[in-house]
């Protein structure tokens, strides 16, 4: 091998081996989970994921949803579709450690003005806002409320897959516009390839750089390529990475951050941590809650449509019957 060629090895070996400072990541176990259980962990499961962020040098932990007790009933979902201050305390107490607190805040399904307190009353470090593009008008209301109170903010855009291109630009320009730290661009569906995560994270960072925003990647594995997707989005620029321990999350779940944190070698983080809480308080509840890749998860994901239909086969008693599912969202989808 000559010396050119040594020099250009090493060179593109140095991009896989360094690490890039300015990344955060960011823990959804429990808010992303919750919705396979209706938010319904115990205190002790909660505290061991916190426990392991901490431990393993993770940047943010959403602990759950600020959700409108309006919309949803206090006797069917638990203490994490809510996080209410005492709740979140009770957990973190005062958080001491470096690690940030996040609730995701749904626009539309959040009595934001009133649940969401002043940040000096609050352990609450970030507000993020989860919209349909339909809901931006609510959406920047939120992300101005929150910011006002005094919370570091992001906007996660969901179903994107499902957005008219001319449509996303205005819905992205709009955003730009507003107070949020980042955007994060959203797979909703886990429906989207490689190829389409590089031109929508150049869209995305065409809007976000303009206006001094960073842009983050929270990928779904219907067709197992949630951690793939997350690390197309990091070369392309994203510095805003969602994982969750086991890769717990809706359906077919979200990409691991066991994976998720080895890959980024920075020195900050440590895996072991993440792998204890996995194997004493995650894996423990696979077979209750049933998330992870599945053939029916994988169909929603090719028919890029919302998985609700592949959760409600996987609850029934027809769920060993795959091609019955298949037929049955082919049908659906021609009718």
């Amino acid at each position: 091998m000559n010396m050119q060629n040594t020099t250009e090895t090493s060179g593109f070996a140095g991009r896989w081996v360094s690490y890039r400072e300015e990344i955060k990541v960011l823990d959804a176990t429990i808010r992303d989970g919750g919705l396979m259980n209706d938010s319904k962990f115990d205190d002790r499961t909660v505290k061991a994921v916190y426990d392991a962020c901490v431990e393993a040098g993770i940047d943010y932990m959403e602990i759950g949803y600020k959700a409108s007790k309006k919309v949803f009933a206090r006797d069917r979902f638990g203490a994490w579709r809510f996080c209410d201050e005492a709740d979140i305390r009770r957990i973190v107490g005062d958080n001491p450690s470096a690690l940030k607190i996040s609730v995701m805040a749904d626009a539309e399904k959040t009595d934001y003005h009133n649940d969401i307190l002043p940040k000096e009353q609050s352990v609450i470090d970030m507000v993020r806002v989860a919209t349909y593009i339909h809901q931006i008008p609510t959406a920047l209301d939120m992300i101005k409320d929150a910011n006002d109170k005094g919370y570091e903010t992001c906007v996660n855009l969901m179903s994107v897959s499902n957005v008219l291109e001319r449509e996303l630009d205005m819905a992205l320009e709009m955003i730009s516009t507003c107070e949020a730290k980042a955007i994060c661009l959203v797979d909703s569906f886990g429906a989207l390839y490689s190829e389409q995560i590089d031109y929508l994270m150049d869209k995305y960072l065409r809007y976000a750089k303009a206006s001094g925003k960073e842009v983050g990647v929270h990928m779904h594995n219907n067709l197992q390529l949630g951690f793939s997707n997350t690390i197309q989005g990091i070369v392309k620029g994203a510095n805003f990475l969602d994982a969750t321990i086991g890769g717990l999350g809706r359906g077919a779940g979200n990409c691991p951050m066991e994976l998720l944190l080895r890959f980024l070698h920075n020195p900050k983080y440590n895996v072991r941590p993440v792998l204890k809480c996995l194997q004493e308080a995650i894996e423990p509840m696979r077979e209750e809650l049933g998330w992870g890749f599945s053939v029916p998860y994988m169909l929603t994901g090719f028919m890029n449509r919302h998985p609700r239909s592949a959760i409600a086969w996987n609850d029934s008693p027809e769920k060993d019957d795959l091609v019955a599912f298949y037929d049955k969202i082919i049908v659906d989808e021609e009718a």
